[in-house]
């Protein structure tokens, strides 16, 4: 039987850049405000709201962690769902599953849903910079609250960030065109155990960057940034771009996110 644990927060600096758990109303409006941006206004993949913010039922029991500019302001968000609580995965995503497949409802498995970055941002770079930053406090937080393992579901090609990135992500399912805007998506488990036994061989100056939260350590770039990023997000983005004629306002922004 699994007994309710409050999840530890997290908060560290890279850079100017400051990475936190949210508890406060007004960070926690904000993030529901960029997830509208993100997943209702630019993806449709939610309705939109007349106030602007998107908000779920699941947002009653999950944590969510922020990523703040030297502004102040939010720039990313991700979403935590821990058992026993339910995961989007067995409902909402249950199309992703093969019939027969069990999630794995434990103390060190979570979901992770709503994973975004500012649709506004225009430089390319600071984009690839803020994904990076973005998911070493998902690798902190996951460090912090003893998870190993964590459930996702993200369209097909992002599979493949992740994996270059030097995460060791598998997909469980096979690839289901998801309503209402008929993404591609696949489920998908990260194990952090692995990429503990093999991120230090492949990519040691990553590993130790990950680890590292008191600013003595830098990073620059991983190996799936080694070739221009814009052929690399052409190839492996994580949001179908269904309309052509769009301009590229923002365009990593729109492809960093996850259900």
């Amino acid at each position: 039987m699994l007994v309710l644990e409050e999840s530890r927060s997290i908060e560290f600096r890279e850079d100017r850049l400051l990475v936190k758990t949210l508890s406060a109303e007004q960070d926690l409006s904000a993030s529901y405000h960029l997830r509208h941006q993100v997943f209702a206004d630019r993806l449709q993949w939610v309705a939109k709201s007349d106030n602007g913010l998107e908000v779920d039922a699941y947002d009653a029991f999950a944590t969510s962690v922020g990523l703040f500019d030297d502004e102040r302001k939010l720039r990313g968000v991700f979403r935590m769902v821990s058992p026993p609580y339910p995961f989007m995965i067995e409902s909402e995503f249950r199309p992703c599953l093969l019939p027969n497949c069990e999630i794995r409802k434990e103390r060190d498995t979570v979901e992770i849903t709503r994973l975004a970055l500012d649709p506004m941002l225009t430089d390319k770079g600071l984009s690839i910079r803020l994904m990076q930053v973005l998911f070493k406090g998902v690798y902190q937080w996951s460090m912090h609250n003893d998870v190993r393992y964590l459930y996702m579901v993200i369209e097909k090609r992002f599979l493949r960030v992740l994996r270059g990135m030097g995460f060791s992500c598998e997909a469980i399912s096979p690839a289901v065109s998801l309503p209402p805007a008929g993404a591609l998506s696949i489920a998908a488990v990260l194990d952090w155990k692995q990429f503990h036994e093999t991120c230090p061989q492949k990519q040691p100056a990553f590993f130790q960057w990950m680890n590292v939260v008191d600013g003595s350590t830098s990073f620059e770039k991983s190996g799936f940034l080694a070739r221009d990023p814009r052929e690399q997000f052409a190839e492996s983005g994580v949001v179908q771009t269904r309309r052509q004629d769009q301009k590229p306002l923002g365009e990593i922004g729109r492809r960093l996110a996850a259900a």
